[in-house]
C-alpha cells in the first residue's frame, strides 16, 4: 500500500519539516490540511505555492489531498461553497495534489435534501475539476458518516472526478462493518483515512494498533495502490502523544496489517 500522513496530527508544522518528517519515515505522501492557521491555505501567493511544490518534489514526497473545509450539503446559497470549492481546486492544482477533500456538512436538513444540494454542488464543480486534473472527495463524516450515505451522493453525482474518502472512524461510529463499507465505496474511492481510538465515547488519538479500531479489515481486501493516509488527530487533542516520535511504529503498522495473508 502507498502511506501517507495528514499534517492535521502536526499541526502549524512548516512545509520543509513536513517533507523531511515523511521521506524520514518512509511515507510517501502527505495529506495537507488547508486552513487559515496552517502554513498552506487559500491565500498563499504564487510563489509561496511554487515553493511547496518545490519542497516536497526536492524530498521526493507526494501531495495526495488538500483536506478542505467546504461542506458541500451546508445549508444556504450554493454560490459561496462553489466559491470555496474552486479556490480549494487552484490550490490544488497549483500544488500538484491529486485530489481535494469535502465535508457533507448537511446540517438539520433530511436526507434527501442534503443528498441533493451536495450532488448538486459536486456536479457542478466537477468539470473544472476534471479540466484542473484534480479529484474531488466526499469524506465519510457527520451528517453522512456511513459509507452507504457518500456513496449514496457520490452516485447522484455520476461523475468519474468526484469520489469519497473513507474515515474508517465515522464508519465505524455509524455502526458499519467494514466489509459493508468497502463495497460500497470500493467504486467510488479515493483514499482510506485511518486512525486509532480507545472508544467511541473516548476519540483522543491513540498510535495505531493500541485502540479498538478494526484496522486490520478495513485495509483487507485494498488495491495495493490504495493510497491510505493516518489522520492523527492531534489538532483538536492537543494533550495526546506528539505524532513525530510515532510515524515509524505507525507505518511498521500499517505494513504489517497490509501484507498478503500466508
Amino acid at each position: 500500500m502507498k502511506l501517507a500522513f495528514s499534517t492535521l496530527g502536526v499541526p502549524g508544522t512548516p512545509v520543509a519539516e513536513v517533507a523531511r518528517l515523511a521521506a524520514g519515515n518512509g511515507y510517501q505522501g502527505v495529506e495537507l490540511r488547508v486552513h487559515p492557521e496552517e502554513p498552506v491555505h487559500l491565500g498563499l501567493s504564487p510563489l509561496e505555492r511554487a515553493d511547496v511544490v518545490e519542497t516536497f518534489k526536492a524530498a521526493g514526497v507526494e501531495i495526495v489531498a488538500l483536506a478542505g473545509y467546504v461542506q458541500a450539503a451546508a445549508e444556504g446559497d450554493d454560490e459561496p461553497v462553489l466559491a470555496e470549492l474552486s479556490a480549494l481546486l487552484e490550490l490544488a492544482r497549483d500544488l500538484g495534489a491529486s485530489s481535494v477533500r469535502v465535508f457533507p456538512g448537511g446540517g438539520d436538513q433530511d436526507q434527501e435534501e442534503a443528498d441533493a444540494t451536495a450532488a448538486r454542488r459536486l456536479g457542478a464543480a466537477a468539470p473544472a475539476a476534471a479540466d484542473m486534473g484534480v479529484d474531488i472527495l466526499l469524506e465519510t463524516h457527520d451528517t453522512h458518516r456511513g459509507g452507504l450515505d457518500v456513496a449514496r451522493v457520490v452516485a447522484l453525482v455520476g461523475h468519474p472526478r468526484v469520489g469519497a474518502i473513507w474515515d474508517v472512524l465515522h464508519t465505524w461510529l455509524a455502526g458499519e462493518e467494514p466489509v459493508a463499507s468497502h463495497a460500497v465505496l470500493a467504486p467510488h474511492l479515493g483514499y482510506v483515512q485511518v486512525k486509532d481510538v480507545a472508544s467511541a465515547d473516548d476519540l483522543t488519538p491513540l498510535p495505531l494498533g493500541a485502540g479498538v479500531l478494526p484496522l486490520r479489515e478495513c485495509l483487507d481486501g485494498l488495491d495495493p495502490q490504495t493510497w491510505v493516509c493516518w489522520e492523527y488527530e492531534k489538532r483538536w487533542h492537543p494533550g495526546a502523544a506528539e505524532l513525530p516520535g510515532l510515524l515509524g511504529a505507525g507505518r511498521e503498522h500499517l505494513l504489517r496489517l497490509g501484507a498478503p495473508k500466508q
